[in-house]
């Protein structure tokens, strides 16, 4: 799994990359269920389409802002209902039988520790990986 911090002066992002060893149909499935969600939403949230709240019943909460079928995910993020606003980006494709699974997330607003948000996400695709 690869993570990188990225700092302009504007925007703050981190990235993780991470390549799953089954093929991509399986983990766009795994994705659409309530606890392939989970990982990234916290528990209770689930994806829906372009303009769909979540919820998570741990704090968590955004609305899906792009939803492209085993392509990418773009969802708004916030810690907790109040917190600053973030845009998570979750692209994925399929390369030689596997799936390689990009997330970028984009911090507009401070309050948040880039290496905390790095862990979170490096620990949400790997239990995607798991569930997929």
């Amino acid at each position: 799994m690869d993570a990188v911090m990225e700092e302009t002066a504007e925007i703050k992002s981190v990235k993780v990359t991470r390549r799953v060893a089954k093929p991509l149909e399986k983990v766009w499935a795994a994705l659409m269920q309530p606890e392939g969600a989970e990982p990234l939403l916290g528990k209770g949230g689930q994806l829906g389409q372009k303009g769909d709240d979540w919820v998570s019943t741990d704090g968590p909460c955004g609305v899906t802002r792009t939803f492209h079928p085993m392509e990418q995910i773009r969802f708004s993020w916030h810690a907790e209902d109040g917190a600053p606003r973030t845009l998570v980006d979750l692209k994925m494709k399929a390369v030689d039988g596997e799936t390689e699974l990009d997330l970028t997330q984009e911090l507009f607003e401070g309050g948040y520790s880039p290496d905390q948000l790095t862990e979170r996400w490096e620990t949400a695709l790997q239990q995607l990986d798991e569930q997929a």
